[in-house]
């Protein structure tokens, strides 16, 4: 597959995620600033169909492009871009692990939701340490790769310098910004 056709599935995925948060909030009637998984969170109408369109098959989808381009790069890249390829693979997955892991509406800070949490914070974590790995083995992506990590790093260090609800969404539309550019610039092989 080349590198043409992998950016639609990218784009597909997170259309999708757009879609699903923008129903579902409409739906719900929740408050623009609410957290972005809160109309997943158990008890919430259709949880198990918003967690599927807007984090779990999303997820797999860009965790496939990125098996894909971990795969088509070639050995000159180096190690460093091989790691930042594998860490955005693990960034996806945890992005899809949040909808399996979902909110539980009546303990936001408590039990099951404690999971959710921790699958979010590894997709930040993993998308950070990617996006900077990127930033300096992959000349194609290197400045907004960087930037890509410190607007990550500032939203999970300071969350109070975007706002209340801000760098979640901000944070999201990185990730966009970011996997989609990759599977566009990336070089492949085969």
């Amino acid at each position: 597959m080349t590198r043409a056709r992998l950016l639609p599935w990218v784009l597909g995925a997170h259309a999708c995620t757009v879609l699903a948060l923008l129903v579902f909030a409409a739906m719900t009637g929740l408050p623009t600033r609410a957290p972005l998984a809160l109309p997943g969170a158990g008890g919430m109408p259709l949880a198990w169909l918003f967690n599927l369109l807007a984090w779990t098959g999303p997820g797999l989808i860009v965790a496939g492009v990125a098996a894909r381009l971990r795969d088509g790069l070639g050995a000159e890249a180096g190690r460093v871009a091989g790691i930042a390829l594998q860490l955005w693979l693990l960034a996806s997955l945890a992005f899809a692990a949040q909808g399996l892991l979902p909110l539980d509406i009546d303990a936001l800070d408590a039990g099951a939701s404690r999971w959710h949490a921790l699958a979010w914070m590894l997709w930040n974590l993993a998308f950070a340490a990617a996006a900077l790995l990127a930033g300096l083995a992959l000349p194609a992506v290197r400045l907004p790769s960087l930037g890509l990590c410190a607007l990550v790093t500032l939203g999970l260090l300071a969350p109070g310098v975007f706002g209340a609800g801000i760098g979640e969404r901000v944070v999201l539309a990185g990730w966009w910004l970011w996997t989609a550019l990759l599977a566009w610039r990336l070089p492949r092989r085969h």
